[in-house]
């Protein structure tokens, strides 16, 4: 079956061994830092965005961070790669990523619109599947990308029983010569943060 038919596809080693091993290390130094930081009150306002938060809303038992520059060169890197896989022009939109801890849960849900074509890719830890509706269960080794259409399938992950599991997610809109949604996520270019949005409600 196509991608426009299953809506999903799996790439294998995307990434290489080395490149996800040194970007884990890199998330888990910087959430160490973070938790430093933000328990010593070196932020008095609270947590700032470039150095991520401890539980966004979605997922309490994880670390998040919006657009780290480091993930941000991965959804650069790998648009051709995604390109050639979907015979699309694409647009890269943001990068999300998470440091999950035992316990985490990814309840169902689509994601929104600057998320046209997800993906997941793990890079590190213990293996945690993700399943796709109606009840497809993809398992992935570090380094391996599952693509899904975001705003149309519904996605989870039931209770995490291992220690540490590192995902990035990268986003991406098709291009269209009409009617394109504002590029990179409603920001001037990749890697600034959410509060540099043309568009905040985007």
């Amino acid at each position: 079956m196509s991608f426009e038919d299953k809506k999903y596809t799996v790439i294998r080693n995307i990434i290489s061994k080395e490149i996800c091993e040194f970007v884990s290390d890199y998330l888990r130094l910087k959430r160490n830092v973070a938790r430093t930081l933000y328990s010593r009150k070196w932020f008095p306002n609270g947590p700032v965005e470039e150095w991520g938060v401890f539980g966004d809303g979605q997922v309490e038992k994880a670390w998040s961070i919006y657009s780290d520059v480091t993930t941000e060169i991965l959804l650069d890197r790998c648009t051709s790669v995604m390109e050639n896989e979907l015979k699309l022009k694409l647009i890269p939109n943001y990068s999300y990523t998470r440091v999950y801890t035992k316990g985490a849960e990814l309840t169902p849900h689509t994601d929104r619109k600057a998320c046209e074509f997800s993906t997941t890719v793990n890079l590190g830890g213990d293996l945690w599947p993700i399943y796709l509706f109606p009840d497809i269960k993809i398992e992935l080794n570090p380094g391996d990308m599952l693509i899904y259409k975001g705003t149309e399938v519904a996605h989870w992950r039931k209770p995490f029983e291992g220690r540490e599991c590192i995902q990035t997610f990268l986003h991406y809109n098709e291009y269209r010569k009409e009617g394109n949604p504002p590029y990179y996520d409603s920001r001037p270019h990749l890697g600034l943060p959410s509060y540099t949005k043309a568009d905040k409600d985007n």
